[in-house]
Order: C-alpha cells, then structure tokens, then sequence
C-alpha cells in the first residue's frame, strides 16, 4: 500500500493568536511540509484545486514543480484537478513540464470537483456538469496516448491533427479518477480500466464498498485486468503521539473550516462529539497514535476489499510548522512500517 498526503493548502489562524499566515510565509510551510515527507519515505505527495480565499492551490501544478526541485523521490499529483473546468490541453502541457522537471516523479487526479466556483470564474455552464467532465477526460486520455491530435466536442475547439508538447518524462502520464459518491462515476472509472482515488470524508469505510464493487464489476465487464482496477483513498487524518493529541491537534482546524464551509451548504455546524465519531472504530477519520492510525488503515483496505494508496488530508489542522512536520514524520517513520509489514505479510 503506498500512504501519501494531499494538501489543500489552508489558510487557518494561528491557534494561539487567532491571526492568519500571510500567502507567502503559508505557502513556504507547505513546500518545507512536502520536503519533510520525501525524506521520511512517504510514497506520494497531492495538491488539490479550489479557487477559494481559505485554500492557496489554485494553481496546483505550480505549487507541485516547486516541490520537484526540492524532493528526490516522492511522487507528486494533483489531488483533484477540476478537469471540467480546464481545458485539457494546458492541464496536459502543465503536468507534462511537471514530470520532466520531476524526472518522471508526476501524476494526476482528475474529477469534476466538490466546489462549484471554477465553473462561473472561467465561463462555463454548472448545468453540464456531468458532460464537461466526460468530454474532456475522453481528451486528456488521447493526449496521453498520442502527439498529433484529432478531435472534437462540444465545449472546446476541434483540433485537427495538431502537436501537443511537451510529451512527459514518463511513456504515460499516470492518470487517476478522482471520486465522491456518485455511482456513475465509479462505474466510468471502471470501464475504461482507469484507477480510483475515492474522497471518504465521513461516514465509514464499509459504506463505500458497494460502490467499489460496482467499479470492479464494470472494470471486468470492460474487460480490463483485474489487478490494473486499483482503489485509492483520500481521507482525514493526522498522526500524533496519542490519540488525545492527534485529536486535540485536528479538532479546531476541521471545526473552523467545516462550520464556514456548512454555513454555504446549511450544514449545522460540527461538535466535538461528532469529530470524536468519525475519529473512533467505526469512522473514517485516520485520526490517532501511530498504532491506532495504522490499524485503522488496514481496516479501511479491508473493509474496501483492499486498497493500493491512502492519502491522508492533514491540512485543516490548525498548527505551527513543527507540529504539522512532526504528524508527516510520524506517518512516515512509524505508519507506514507497520502497515507496509502487514501488506507483506497478507499479500
């Protein structure tokens, strides 16, 4: 199993003094942060898309070649890229220079996005939502097939047997299907045989299992290896020296940035119980003591009839740099050993 971090880039306050970071000094944190994860050997870095004050990824590519030049060897994605919103082409071109300036470290999530304002910013039709999506992932796989380009739809200029350069590091740029809960988008991945990052941000692990079934059965249908069908899972979590601490640490930043985010969307807003809940046995928060973090990561593989990577979303958690450091060296020092051990061990 790999185990990675996807991060949005956050702008919370300070705990102590209730004032936010400036851009700059957040987004030299967020640089260190994935330097501090290559070196404790974990296997995958993300960066995700919002085009929001509270998140500084709008422009995740960016943020992932800054990291190329400082890191050796952890790989480097987007976690998701909002392809309905791009234009496949310049999303191609982006995460191509990526791998080349990574020397073939890059790969990239693509799903229709949980947020909704990269639609109106860059002109495009919330009504479609689900065809832009399909229209422009059947472009991004024959870009990553072939150079010369003919093509068209609906939402972006033909193209007629033009160049699309540069061409990646890699023979094929890795490309994953991001996903919330929707089954038609389980059963898409599926079909053309492409691999899953599933966003399991409440709720229970065994609540999805359903919906990966039916990504496995359309990937046999489809006729694709079976092996190939792989399930990834981007969850909440962070890792500390107890489970007190890991929760005392995560709590006000996921309170914070739930409870404004709820107030759009009519959420009541969270309580401390219901964070304990999702933190607990059966929830879906990977929240805890390196043991616990680690047990409760082979349930979710378990529970989802196995699983190639977990990321862990540790951004919400309102800390100073040496703590959020700390949680990623945690991960990688003393997660990850006991879970790669336990995947050796039942292969």
């Amino acid at each position: 199993m790999e185990i990675g971090i996807d991060s949005f880039a956050a702008m919370l306050p300070d705990p102590a003094t209730g004032k936010l970071p400036s851009g700059t000094d957040r987004m030299a944190d967020l640089i260190a942060e994935v330097e501090v994860a290559d070196r404790a050997g974990l296997d995958v870095f993300g960066v995700g898309e919002h085009h929001r004050a509270e998140f500084l990824d709008s422009a995740p590519a960016i943020i992932l070649a800054a990291a190329a030049a400082r890191t050796r060897q952890i790989r480097l994605t987007s976690a998701v890229t909002v392809l309905s919103a791009a234009d496949p082409v310049r999303v191609f071109q982006e995460f191509a220079t990526l791998d080349l300036i990574a020397g073939g470290r890059a790969e990239i999530v693509v799903g229709r996005g949980s947020f909704g304002e990269a639609f109106p910013l860059f002109g495009l039709d919330t009504m479609a939502y689900d065809e832009l999506f399909a229209e422009k992932l059947d472009l991004f796989l024959k870009l990553r097939e072939s150079t010369n380009i003919t093509w068209k739809g609906r939402f972006r200029p033909a193209l007629h047997g033009q160049s699309i350069f540069p061409r990646p590091h890699q023979s094929q740029l890795p490309l994953w299907i991001g996903v919330g809960g929707t089954p038609q988008s389980f059963a898409r991945a599926g079909e053309l045989g492409l691999p899953l990052m599933i966003a399991i941000i409440g709720g229970s692990f065994e609540r999805f299992r359903p919906l990966v079934d039916l990504y496995r059965e359309a990937g046999e249908r489809a006729g694709h290896d079976s092996e190939k069908l792989a399930v990834g899972v981007h969850a909440m979590g962070f890792v500390g020296e107890t489970d007190a601490a890991a929760g005392d640490a995560f709590f006000p930043g996921w309170a914070h940035l739930t409870t404004k985010i709820g107030r759009e969307r009519g959420w009541s807003a969270p309580t401390r119980r219901q964070f304990e809940e999702m933190a607990g046995p059966e929830g879906a928060f990977l929240i805890g003591s390196p043991g616990t973090v680690a047990a409760k990561m082979l349930h979710a593989s378990e529970a989802l009839g196995g699983v190639s990577r977990i990321t862990f979303q540790m951004s919400t958690a309102s800390l100073e740099t040496a703590a959020m450091k700390r949680s990623i060296e945690l991960l990688g020092t003393e997660v990850a050993p006991i879970v790669r051990a336990a995947a050796r061990a039942n292969p």
